[in-house]
């Protein structure tokens, strides 16, 4: 599971770089630009959300451990 993770981490910030390139700096609220915008805060967000699961993941197992 956590090559897993790892793994979609490595393919959200792939996205964010090639969305980085879509950007054009002078007007970045007009036409592909927006969208490339939009790709990056959505593969924030999974980085986000997959960085929580796993920190949630750890608890659960130490919480098992205990047990």
């Amino acid at each position: 599971m956590k090559y897993f993770i790892l793994t979609l981490i490595l393919i959200a910030l792939g996205l964010i770089v090639y969305n980085v390139t879509l950007i054009d700096f002078g007007s970045p609220l007009e036409g592909d630009s927006i969208v490339a915008l939009i790709g990056i805060v959505a593969a924030l967000c999974a980085i986000l959300l997959l960085v929580i699961f796993n920190l949630a993941k750890k608890v659960q197992d130490k919480v098992n451990d205990k047990k």
